[in-house]
């Protein structure tokens, strides 16, 4: 009987240890960083998607209905090339840049969590986390121009769209529905000499209830959300950053503090314990 309730002792100890150990190590788990790492994963993979998918066919509506002679649009063609390697090289410099706020979040969470234990902050990783703050908010910067640019082609888009629109509608029967048309050289994507560059009527009609443009068009618009998405993540990296390296900042002042109380308090005990000793050396 006593070999059994020792027994069961120790498997109550055991899984209280497991327990205690578990909420140890979810406690140093950095959740804002993990939000915001998913936040940015999210934004970048639908920006970075989406709006390959939707160049692709941009220049397929473009080549087959406003410009069929190839050496119009070749620049064109040459820039969206050149755009969907931007995004292959933006795709894998945030998925690496998420992992390494993600792991600067751990590392000042353990910190702070060891902020009165032997654990002690670096000059080094204070610099290293001021850096990551400067860095994060000119990419904040930068991705907002990204987000009002990426929010163009769904302009554009949507003009088309609301053209064809009107067209189906009642006030279309009031006048000619060939007079109705979508010129694409006004908005600067193909030369004025690009032929035929517009199309009207019918064959506008057939652009807007093809394949290509319903889902272009509504790639953009995820596109467009995708970089409001990663513009909120590096808002919320910045916030998250900034307030660690303040509690760094405060931590290492915590730290320099206690050090020299400590060294004040053995001097003291130093200087008491030397009295004593001449007290009694005179008595």
């Amino acid at each position: 009987m006593e070999t059994t309730s020792e027994d069961n002792q120790e498997q109550s100890q055991d899984k209280k240890g497991c327990f205690e150990c578990c909420i140890k190590c979810l406690g140093g788990v950095p959740y804002a960083s993990l939000v915001a790492t998913i936040l940015c994963f999210s934004g970048v993979a639908l920006f970075c998607g989406c709006g390959h998918v939707a160049l692709t066919g941009t220049v397929t509506i473009l080549e087959n209905h406003f410009s069929k002679i190839t050496s119009d649009h070749a620049m064109l063609t040459d820039v969206v090339q050149l755009m969907q390697y931007v995004i292959y090289g933006i795709a894998s410099f945030f998925f690496l840049y998420g992992i390494i706020l993600l792991a600067e979040g751990f590392y000042t969470t353990s910190a702070v969590k060891e902020l009165h234990s032997e654990f002690k902050t670096t000059i080094c990783g204070r610099c290293i986390s001021g850096l990551f703050v400067f860095l994060t908010y000119i990419l904040g910067v930068a991705w907002l121009g990204v987000f009002g640019f990426s929010a163009v082609p769904v302009f554009l888009f949507y003009n088309m769209w609301s053209t064809c629109a009107a067209m189906k509608s009642q006030m279309a029967n009031l006048t000619s529905v060939d007079s109705i048309c979508v010129d694409v050289r006004q908005y600067g994507i193909i030369p004025w000499n690009a032929t035929p560059g517009k199309a009207c009527g019918s064959t506008l009609s057939y652009i807007c209830d093809s394949n290509e443009f319903y889902l272009s068009y509504h790639l953009y618009i995820v596109a467009c959300a995708g970089a409001g998405a990663t513009v909120i993540a590096l808002i919320h990296f910045l916030m998250i950053l900034a307030a660690n390296w303040a509690y760094l900042k405060d931590a290492s002042h915590m730290h320099a503090y206690q050090d020299i109380k400590l060294k004040e308090e053995r001097e003291l005990h130093d200087i008491q314990s030397r009295s004593k000793e001449c007290l009694n050396s005179y008595s």
